[in-house]
């Protein structure tokens, strides 16, 4: 395809449909219309000669041709933002205060290099971290953007998915040294487990994988993540974390890998009335490909 000929809102469509999963919410996240979204995503496919996604019943899936021109594709979508940033003198003229709500597990291992790089590029901007598991933030104007993990369904928000967070099981070399390494998921029944209290998460996995488990059945159970990571790295046995808190902890060793545990979506959120403003919308878009780019590095 000739590069004079290459249309960069068809791009801009694709990237939308690609980081919402539907055509939907595609629309949503843009404010334009699932018709014109859909024809983009038809004008571009005829142009490379390959589909790009396969309809589902719950939305879209990228076919490896659209896998394998992403990344040139959000390279694009940050080349046009930071071409509209230099023409509008946004760079020079954006200073103010952002206050930023995510969970206490990422406000510790996930946002700090990304913020410290925000301050880099934007010395102007002031940035409160506010390191909360409530999802009700935003609704009360405690925070401008939340880094969540569940999507937000309040009306009054607008949610954008940026990326996915690994999980695997996990445990320290001294534990495995001393109770052996499980080679499939069933041998987890047999070794000492770190669980949650009252969150189920844990044991709706464990059904995923096939393995019936009950809240009894962990050793260990803390619902607070931060004493949850520290429980496991001190070797009090088996647990489940992001592949990016893990590689923060040398002694850990990743566990069963053939079973692949779902990711975690990770969703960005701001409220509709401020999500003109200048400069927490600066924030919001650098928060979106920082965090995108950070998590990537962690593989699945």
């Amino acid at each position: 395809m000739p590069l004079d000929r290459f249309d960069w809102a068809l791009v801009r469509s694709f990237v939308a449909v690609l980081d919402a999963g539907s055509l939907t919410g595609a629309a949503r996240a843009l404010g334009a219309q699932q018709p014109t979204l859909s024809r983009h995503i038809a004008e571009l496919e005829a142009q490379l000669g390959a589909p790009l996604f396969e309809r589902t019943g719950r939305g879209v899936t990228p076919t490896a041709v659209a896998l394998a021109i992403a990344d040139a594709a959000r390279q694009m979508e940050a080349g046009a933002h930071g071409l509209a940033r230099a023409v509008s003198g946004l760079e020079q003229a954006t200073r103010g205060k952002v206050r930023i709500t995510t969970s206490q597990v990422a406000a510790a291992w996930l946002l700090p290099p990304v913020l410290a790089a925000l301050q880099d590029e934007e010395p102007a901007i002031q940035v409160e971290l506010v390191a909360s598991n409530a999802l009700s933030n935003l609704l009360r104007r405690e925070a401008d953007i939340a880094v969540r993990m569940v999507r937000p369904t309040q009306g009054a928000l607008v949610a954008r998915r940026i990326a996915e967070i690994g999980v695997g099981a996990y445990a320290h070399e001294r534990y495995l040294a001393a109770a052996g390494v499980p080679r499939q998921p069933a041998d987890l029944l047999r070794h000492r487990l770190v669980g949650f209290d009252l969150d189920d998460t844990i044991v709706r996995g464990f059904a995923r994988l096939g393995v019936p488990i009950v809240r009894e059945q962990f050793a260990l159970r803390t619902d607070d993540h931060i004493a949850y990571g520290e429980l496991v790295d001190a070797g009090a046995g088996i647990g489940f974390m992001a592949h990016y808190v893990a590689a923060r902890r040398p002694g850990l060793r990743r566990l069963l890998p053939q079973a692949r545990i779902a990711p975690l979506p990770c969703w960005l959120a701001v409220h509709r009335e401020i999500r003109s403003s200048r400069v927490v919308r600066r924030v919001y878009d650098f928060l979106a490909q920082g965090i995108a780019q950070r998590l990537a590095g962690f593989g699945d």
